[in-house]
């Protein structure tokens, strides 16, 4: 799931090398934490949320069909002068 996180997202931003996605354990299902360069943020958030939304339902579905639980959550890092 993590390659498909980062194949997805590498796809719509302007800033492919500053995207890393690493997942960690919490409370019985996994959390995909997404780093991306600051103003690639809207890019992958979208208009109303609708792009993170299609990017999340997808990840849950192809978890789901292997009998895991996840979520993805973005990471926002202060931009750097």
């Amino acid at each position: 799931m993590q390659a498909f996180l980062e194949y997805v997202v590498r796809g719509l931003v302007d800033r492919p090398d500053a995207v890393s996605v690493t997942a960690r354990e919490s409370a019985g299902q996994t959390v995909y934490e997404l780093r991306l360069h600051p103003m690639d943020a809207g890019k992958v958030i979208g208009k109303h949320g609708n792009t993170i939304y299609a990017i999340r339902s997808l990840l849950q579905v192809g978890a789901a069909r292997k009998g895991l639980r996840c979520k993805l959550e973005i990471i926002e890092d202060q931009a750097k002068s």
